[in-house]
């Protein structure tokens, strides 16, 4: 595995976010997103206590070659953030991926 992981959040509504996992680096495939997503959603269920977190994984680094992973809605609010430059992304090490 030659990729880092960083970690943003969207703010959807006062009391709910979104939070979009980044993936820089190699490109991963379909199972490791869904395995880095529910790895996330744990992450968040110990840390924060979020029961149902909005996961969104982000794959690619230029316009062209962004893949956005989750519920459509929420990518759409996360690919909108991007591009307004409203995240702020910050490294983050999950269990399996350390």
């Amino acid at each position: 595995m030659a990729y880092e992981l960083m970690h943003g959040i969207v703010v959807h509504r006062p009391r709910k976010a979104i939070h979009a996992v980044r993936v820089v680096g190699e490109a991963v495939d379909a199972w490791e997103i869904d395995q880095i997503a529910d790895e996330m959603r744990r992450w968040l269920l110990s840390r924060m206590g979020e029961q149902d977190a909005d996961v969104v994984v982000v794959q690619g680094s230029t316009k062209e070659t962004l893949r956005l992973f989750g519920h459509p809605y929420s990518a759409s609010r996360v690919r909108a953030a991007m591009f307004n430059a409203a995240v702020s992304w910050s490294p983050i090490a999950l269990d399996w991926s350390a």
